[in-house]
């Protein structure tokens, strides 16, 4: 029977690489471990070069996937900046992290890497991590005139320029935001997890409860029995008054209609509605 392969290789766990990339990278790597299946080490950040380039000839990781970057304000150096090399060979991704701030430069990895160029400007455009030798180090996903980057934490949300089109100037134009309303900060509260304030109605639940419930287990509880009903009977009102004529003239009152003359005959040939309306056939004929 013939042996199936599978046109994928197998997938190398990160516990058996481990060892042998950290005794590669010596004094380079700063730490190194093991989160959720994934190998993730740290290394000098003036050294990220020589890293990249010992992973790549000495242990297959040919491809460069990803750059990311990640901001901690809290943080001295607040910026992490992530690179994930994949071998192909091994099928196995790796996690490369540098820190850095503001004004300290990260070395370029375009000389390893050449498609690092326009993960490097993404970056740089998204946190302003600065990369030094990248000769083309601009913006890439925002627009020429944008002021700040978008991904930093202190970022406001609403930005600090919107863009629109001008029908006078026909052109493009940037313009300081203008909120028709402040800006709302939306509860997306879990119906199972519940809230962390309380609730309007919820205070009742905290009133003070009863020793026994109340119950109406005999008449009197109630207030029904005999004496309720004799003294009911003493408040009987009176029957409604009858209806009848006693002959009393109410003045304004309109005449009767029987009493009144009847009208004169109509003038004319015919006295009902529907003949006078009618056309006369004779007539008609002559």
């Amino acid at each position: 029977m013939a042996t199936i392969l599978h046109p994928a290789p197998k997938f190398t766990p990160a516990e058996e690489v481990k060892d042998a990339i950290c005794a590669t990278l010596g004094d380079i790597l700063l730490e190194a471990v093991i989160e959720h299946e994934e190998l993730i080490l740290t290394v000098k950040r003036e050294r990220i070069e020589d890293a990249l380039r010992l992973l790549r000839d000495e242990h297959e990781y040919q491809q460069l996937m990803e750059i990311a970057g990640v901001d901690y304000p809290q943080r001295l150096e607040r910026f992490e900046v992530v690179y994930m090399p994949l071998s192909v060979t091994k099928n196995h991704r790796l996690l490369v992290k540098v820190s850095t701030d503001e004004n300290t430069p990260v070395p370029t990895v375009t000389t390893l890497f050449p498609s690092a160029g326009w993960l490097e400007r993404e970056v740089f455009d998204m946190y302003g991590v600065l990369f030094q030798g990248n000769t083309d180090l601009r913006r890439i996903l925002t627009d020429y005139g944008f002021e700040g980057h978008p991904f930093r934490k202190d970022f406001p949300l609403t930005g600090y320029q919107e863009v629109r089109y001008s029908e006078e100037e026909k052109r493009v134009i940037y313009e300081p935001v203008e909120l028709a309303q402040d800006f709302r900060s939306f509860d997306f509260m879990s119906p199972w997890e519940g809230a962390e304030y309380v609730l309007p109605g919820d205070e009742k639940a905290e009133a003070p409860k009863a020793d026994s419930a109340k119950t109406t287990d005999k008449p009197k509880d109630t207030g029904a029995g005999k004496a309720a009903d004799e003294k009911a009977a003493e408040k009987k009102s009176d029957a409604a008054p009858a209806q009848t004529d006693k002959g009393e003239d109410k003045s304004g009152a309109p005449e009767a209609t029987e009493d009144r003359p009847g009208k004169e005959p109509r003038k004319g040939e015919t006295v009902e509605t529907k003949s006078a309306t009618e056309v006369d056939k004779d007539k008609g004929a002559s």
